[in-house]
């Protein structure tokens, strides 16, 4: 059997670094080494790129930055390439290469930066494109474009950090007045619930700007919707797949935070959600619309919150959702008859046409 050349990508420079590793290791783990050639290929936060050919047990914790057994490596734009170029004693050699993974989440992984690289290398890969990874990931972005079309979102409203700064009071009055509170404050481009605050009042506003600020200089702030918060897993390109059953997460602190998706685990996840019948084929509907209008291939996370029971809202698309052990996105396949290794294989095949 002629076996495909997968290189998977993990790390990058990323507040969300230590969550694709994660995601990684859980990959790496379920890829059939009989249908695959895989190469492991490391961005460190600095920014180097190795092929580690370590044990896969040091990845989740970071050790394989300090192991022996790895080589610089690196991604030419040179089509002509047609793989990784590993240095090597005598010189550079080029791995060649069928299709990479990037099991990369946040800034430089998830945002279009690594897509435009790939694209530029000619080298298949999995999930969205250059444009629509950087929509998905610009939270403020795909609510507009998204509002153009007559998706249901929450109210928001988006700013840059630098005219809060010019004009703190202006901005202050425009969300009391348009939103109320209470509010989410988020970092407009990035993923993982990282520098999100819930916001009481007026008084904690200041604070969950500035910490926003630390992650995008593009801030978005949308009302807090009382209601289910449920999630369904989109799978195709041009023409994507009806999605997957829905999920609808409990989360054990006030909002699914960074440490409720990757580190507790706390949160009740429930599979199906606790919804209608009709109310759940219309989610997965919309789900599928939005994938398309947004120009996504391969796979994403649609996350939504229903109140009322009835009343849809589309809260985000994530173009490269978590695949650790406790992520929605592998479980709603699997719930709906998909197994993880077959997952894996969808995809590639996906990323191969």
């Amino acid at each position: 059997m002629n076996r495909k050349k997968i290189a998977v990508l993990f790390g990058g420079r990323s507040p969300e670094h230590e969550v694709s590793l994660a995601s990684a290791y859980s990959v790496l783990n379920n890829l059939s080494n009989e249908k695959y050639e895989i190469y492991r290929i490391g961005i460190t936060k600095a920014g180097r790129w190795y092929l580690y050919d370590g044990p896969l047990n040091a990845i989740p914790d970071g050790r394989w930055e300090q192991s022996l057994q790895k080589r610089p490596a690196f991604l030419s734009p040179d089509c002509a390439a047609g793989g990784i170029l590993v240095s090597e004693k005598d010189g550079l050699k080029i791995l060649p290469v069928d299709c990479v993974f990037p099991v990369l989440h946040g800034k430089n992984g998830e945002d279009g930066s690594i897509q435009g690289l790939l694209q530029l290398s000619g080298l298949p890969f999995v999930g969205c494109g250059t444009l629509s990874s950087a929509i998905c990931m610009d939270k403020a972005v795909t609510h507009t474009v998204l509002s153009g079309v007559d998706i249901k979102q929450a109210c928001y409203l988006w700013f840059y950090y630098p005219r809060y700064l010019e004009s703190p009071e202006k901005i202050r009055i425009k969300i009391g007045a348009r939103l109320g509170y209470p509010v989410f404050v988020k970092p407009a481009g990035s993923g993982s619930s990282v520098g999100i605050s819930r916001v009481n009042g007026e008084e904690e506003l200041d604070a969950a700007i500035r910490l926003a600020a630390t992650e995008s200089e593009k801030i978005l702030v949308e009302e807090a919707v009382s209601g289910q918060e449920v999630e369904c897993a989109v799978l195709g390109n041009e023409k994507p797949e009806a999605a997957s059953a829905v999920g609808e997460i409990a989360a054990s602190a006030a909002f699914y935070d960074y440490d409720d998706k990757y580190k507790s685990g706390k949160s009740k996840l429930y599979i199906p959600a606790h919804l209608s019948e009709k109310v759940s084929q219309e989610l997965r509907s919309i789900a599928v619309r939005a994938y398309r209008i947004l120009g996504c291939r391969g796979f994403a996370r649609v996350d939504f919150f229903v109140r009322n029971g009835t009343e849809v809202l589309l809260n985000e698309l994530n173009t490269i959702p978590g695949f650790t052990p406790i992520s929605m996105y592998p479980k709603l396949w699997e719930a709906s008859g998909l197994p993880y290794g077959d997952l894996l294989d969808r995809l590639i095949g996906l990323a191969l046409e």
